[in-house]
């Protein structure tokens, strides 16, 4: 039916109006096609914000992990430290003890016998006696000596050396050149080449 009034509409020379849009309209629509794609790039947008925070996350997670390994090792190292100077400190204070100990016990039988000697002296009338067993003393003492290593020196005649002899005084000579050791007071001592006690001398000042 419709057609047929359409024909003859053709046919009576009427014509046909069809609706017109105007250009306003067209860019109205046109805008709100364009809507939706800007939402999608939002979205786009917050999710590659999202993903990057996650990241920051997730890196400062790790991050703070690892400081405090570092930190527990660090710990460790500084307890095994003190433990460590505790014990050689410790090490050395016994070492100490046992050369003491060790110094000392050949001198105690010394001690004894010098003892004996002091209150020999003094109720004895046999001198001989008595110097014979001064003499055993001061045999073991340079054996006790001689067993730690110590040796001692005379300086007598020697070019006075500032390293091994103590000038205590001078003395005008016209037999001994100047500079030359006249006389002894106490021997020298050394260990080695260490000098455990200079000898204590006097030294000629040339002749008058």
């Amino acid at each position: 039916m419709a057609n047929e009034e359409e024909l003859k509409r053709e046919n009576s020379g009427e014509s046909i109006e069809f609706d017109t849009v105007s250009p306003e309209t067209e860019l109205d629509c046109l805008k709100e096609t364009e809507q939706p794609l800007g939402g999608m790039d939002e979205a786009v947008s917050g999710a590659g914000k999202s993903d990057s925070v996650s990241d920051v996350s997730s890196e400062l997670s790790e991050l703070k992990k690892a400081n405090e390994e570092l930190l527990d090792k660090y710990l460790r190292v500084q307890a095994e430290y003190q433990n460590y100077r505790k014990r050689v400190a410790k090490d050395i204070a016994g070492a100490r003890n046992f050369a003491v100990i060790d110094t000392l016990t050949p001198f105690l039988q010394l001690f004894d016998n010098f003892s004996m000697a002091v209150k020999a002296a003094g109720s004895t009338t046999n001198i001989e006696a008595l110097i014979q067993g001064l003499n055993m003393i001061q045999g073991q003492y340079s054996k006790a000596l001689e067993e730690l290593g110590v040796t001692n020196y005379s300086a007598v005649g020697e070019k006075f050396d500032p390293k091994l002899h103590d000038a205590i005084a001078t003395e005008k000579s016209d037999t001994v050149p100047e500079g030359v050791v006249i006389r002894e007071w106490c021997c020298g001592y050394r260990m080695g080449d260490n000098v455990l006690r200079p000898a204590r001398v006097v030294v000629s000042g040339g002749a008058e």
